[in-house]
């Protein structure tokens, strides 16, 4: 996985999961949360949301899922790097505006790490992009990578200074 790579030769001694469905819609995303996030998960990249959008399912269907699978993570105690997407423009201004506002509101209500755009730096870049126009390709992956790459080495700070806390109200 090219982000656990990246970050392991910045120095941080992490394991990335995978948790992603292909095609996943935030339904699905929360539908499976229990068992694709196991109990002493540390931290959650969630970015989920995109389908939604490109199906044009209701906005505020997309906040509560996501809402719910950030309620249910921070329960457990883990992290959570929130990353935006944004809706295709030929929905109309009302759909793009409510779902445009989903990711940092939450991320704003649940005090989290907030990434605004995915596919920042390689939406529309057709050299960055598969044929389809919509999915990145190996060089626009890396680009994603190397742009989330600032934001989860904030996450893994949050996740350091919370274990120092923990234990030192052990210690206690």
């Amino acid at each position: 996985m090219r982000l656990e790579a990246k970050l392991k030769a910045r120095g941080h001694d992490v394991a990335v999961a995978n948790a992603g469905v292909s095609g996943d819609t935030t339904a699905g995303g929360r539908a499976r949360i229990d068992w694709a996030v196991p109990d002493g998960t540390d931290a959650v990249i969630l970015e989920l949301g995109a389908n939604d959008a490109l199906r044009g399912l209701p906005a505020d269907q997309a906040r509560a899922n996501l809402d719910a699978m950030i309620t249910q993570l921070k329960a457990k105690g883990t992290e959570i790097l929130l990353v935006g997407m944004r809706a295709p423009r030929n929905y109309g201004p009302e759909y793009t505006e409510a779902f445009d506002r989903i990711f940092p509101e939450l991320a704003a209500k649940h005090g989290l790490l907030l990434y605004p755009f995915f596919l920042d730096g390689i939406a529309l870049d057709t050299k960055l992009n598969l044929d389809d126009g919509i999915h990145p390709n190996a060089r626009g992956v890396d680009v994603i990578v190397d742009g989330i790459l600032p934001r989860t080495e904030e996450l893994i700070a949050r996740v350091k200074k919370k274990r120092a806390l923990d234990a030192s109200a052990v210690q206690k």
